[in-house]
């Protein structure tokens, strides 16, 4: 590591002697020597990335930062040159950027913009405008100081040049909705609104980039764009006139990408004209091997996002300019008889062929996520079950984490879990994705194997005898909510009606201090799958009593805990459910009837105000009373003597029909 870091550095004795000459002569008393020294390594470093690694080793950028702060220094030195070659210099490699910063250049440039000298702020914008895109500076720096935001909004509408560089410098360092709130609450709407109409391009651009990343899931500023007036026209009729077909591409799928974060927002609704009319092609258009990668991949994406919660929106993209098929083609690119002549731009592509890939799957698993007839004609698309089997071996993550999304979405459908699913044995590769997968891999992937889990779903099999409970189990015990609500789904959905051999082994691996503890979980989603499973594991009478006698004591006490505390309806109902599961049990049954305690909650919630209570302890009672067994008198009169039968007398004239018909039954029960 260490030899890396040595070789990575450049070495002083590589240095020339040309390299300290130009550091030299910063420090020369005379000024003109040195104005004519910073134009000469101007002249030196451009394009030239070893020349500007040199200089930064012999420390020629604290020098450069002394005569930009320096009021003595010239306003030709301040500006044209020492701002130029800092500018030029950041423009170098990651390790350039990264020393600028060390060097804290930032502050420096930030300070450089209380100047009155427009030519001087735009050399200082231009050069922080370089520093701020690179992916390794830290865009909190920009917002340390509180007072940087407003001085910038106050620059914008000085020149074409300050518009341009400040709106790039705020597109890249908003990334979180903390930094959406300060710029929206610092004036970024009002500022950069009329840049939308400037007759430069290049401005019109950047405020349209500036307006997509401000409005991403961003409720607040999705509604505020929306009554925003731009030159007597509504903003996102400016948006829609960016899109048509006769603009620049890029302005197209910017103004197509705000109109989607927008209507995702819900600033704008999904059957609007703008939406259906105008944004959805606008998108598929991008999709069409007329367009380059990124505009592909990126069209893809956008539209995959904007229909994503839709079926309506999904149904309309899916009968658009052939999309289905269009999206086929994403997989053979570039192809061996590519119109490509441009050898740098077929290097580019093959080595980003792959977020093709990973567009194309994103964008089926959103086309596919609700409409049975749009999953049957992508799984019916060329070779599509095979490549997203080899999608989810993928070196990539990201392709491989698309793959499991486009097979989640398509596992909804029974009727392709039956058929494609099963043809192409596509568990496998599945289990073999999520051994020492990351969370949000097994996130995707645990979800799809619940589907492939359910009782109807000829996978189920298979998939039992590959070991996959243990690792159902670990899933439950993950710090990660979701990976414990998949874990304990796909258990659930596996002990339905299943044999007793299966339900043996998940409580067997699970372990009944786990099981206990889901049932405490503070995520009421593990609570009710939880609740699920343990219904699935108490049905039909045999493993009632099986798992009772050797658990019921524990279990009685978890049902006990959830009567008594703050739960929802939702899960005192399943709770209640499981209950009525025990009292149909041969012997299980008298771990109810022996339980004073239960058996008086049983009654409250006879009584209570929510018929959907009501119902699940009426079927309880049910069970216990009925007369087909063995000491059902004896139970009969207990139940008699504690007010149940009365109880169900009142519920008989009960005004929801299923309660009173599931009352009658129990009395005929206790009268026969």
């Amino acid at each position: 590591l260490l030899e890396c870091q040595l070789r990575a550095r450049p070495n002083i004795s590589e240095v020339t002697a040309t390299s300290r000459h130009y550091v030299d002569r910063l420090f020369h008393p005379d000024p003109q020597k040195v104005l004519q020294g910073v134009i000469d390594m101007k002249n030196a470093v451009i394009g030239n990335n070893k020349q500007k690694a040199n200089l930064i080793v012999l420390g020629a950028v604290p020098r450069l930062l002394y005569l930009l702060q320096q009021g003595s220094s010239s306003s030709e030195l301040r500006t044209e040159e020492c701002a130029v070659v800092l500018g030029s210099l950041a423009m170098g490699t990651e390790n350039n950027i990264k020393s600028l910063v060390d060097c804290h250049i930032i502050p420096a440039l930030l300070q450089g913009l209380v100047c009155p000298d427009l030519i001087f702020i735009e050399a200082c914008l231009r050069c922080l405008r370089t520093v701020f895109i690179s992916p390794v500076t830290p865009v909190q720096l920009l917002y340390t100081d509180p007072t940087v935001i407003p001085h910038l909004m106050s620059l914008m509408s000085r020149s074409p040049r300050t518009q341009d560089y400040i709106t790039q410098v705020f597109s890249h360092c908003c990334q979180s909705p903390e930094h959406q709130t300060v710029l929206f609450n610092h004036g970024a709407i009002q500022n950069i609104a009329p840049m939308l109409i400037s007759p430069s391009y290049k401005v019109r651009m950047q405020a349209l980039k500036c307006f997509s990343v401000l409005a991403y899931e961003n409720t607040q500023v999705s509604m505020t764009l929306v009554n925003v007036l731009v030159d007597g026209d509504v903003l996102y009729q400016v948006f829609v006139r960016m899109m048509q077909r006769d603009r620049p591409i890029e302005m197209q799928l910017t103004a197509a990408k705000c109109l989607t974060y927008m209507c995702r927002a819900g600033a704008i609704r999904t059957d609007d004209r703008c939406i259906v009319l105008k944004t959805l092609p606008c998108l598929v258009r991008m999709c069409s091997k007329e367009r380059l990668l990124e505009e592909r991949v990126e069209g893809a994406e956008t539209l995959a996002y904007l229909m994503e919660p839709d079926v309506e929106l999904q149904r309309i993209a899916s009968v658009t300019d052939h999309l289905v098929a269009m999206l086929a083609d994403y997989f053979k690119y570039p192809s061996s008889v590519s119109a490509i002549t441009d050898i740098k731009r077929l290097d580019h592509d093959l080595k980003h062929a792959h977020e093709l890939r990973q567009a194309a799957f994103k964008l089926y698993a959103s086309l596919g996520s609700n409409d049975e007839d749009i999953r049957k004609k992508i799984t019916e698309t060329e070779n599509m079950m095979d490549r997203i089997v080899s999608g989810l071996s993928e070196s990539s993550i990201k392709v491989r984490l698309a793959a499991v999304r486009c097979l989640h979405s398509l596992s909804r459908s029974v009727q392709q879990l039956r058929t494609s699913f099963h043809d192409h044995a596509v568990w496998k590769p599945l289990m073999k994705l999520l051994q020492n997968a990351p969370d949000e891999v097994l996130v995707m992937g645990s979800s799809t194997l619940c589907n492939l889990l359910l009782e109807f779903s000829p996978s189920k099999e298979p998939i039992l005898e590959s070991g996959v409970i243990e690792l159902l189990c670990s899933l439950t015990q993950s710090d990660n909510p979701a990976l414990r609500v998949n874990g304990i789904w796909a258990l659930m959905n596996m002990a339905f009606q299943a044999e007793q051999k299966v339900k043996g082994e998940i409580v067997r691996a699970l372990g009944t201090e786990q099981l206990f503890r889901l049932l405490s979980d503070p995520d009421t989603n593990v609570l009710m799958k939880t609740l699920g499973l343990l219904r699935n594991l108490l049905s039909t009478r045999p493993h009632i009593d099986q798992i009772m006698s050797s658990h019921g004591k524990q279990i009685m006490q978890a049902v006990t805990l959830i009567l008594e505390g703050e739960h929802s309806i939702e899960v005192k109902e399943q709770t209640l459910c499981i209950l009525a599961n025990i009292a149909d049990g041969n012997t299980a049954k008298e771990l109810i009837m022996t339980n004073d305690d239960i058996l008086q909650k049983i009654k409250y919630y006879m009584g209570h105000s929510n018929v959907k209570l009501q119902l699940a302890a009426t079927f309880c009672i049910s069970n216990l009373i009925w007369n087909e067994e063995d000491s059902c008198q004896e139970r009969q009169d207990k139940l008699k003597e504690l007010g149940f039968v009365d109880i169900l007398h009142k519920l008989t004239q009960a005004l929801d029909p299923n309660l009173c018909e599931r009352a009658k039954t129990a009395m005929q029960h206790y009268l026969a």
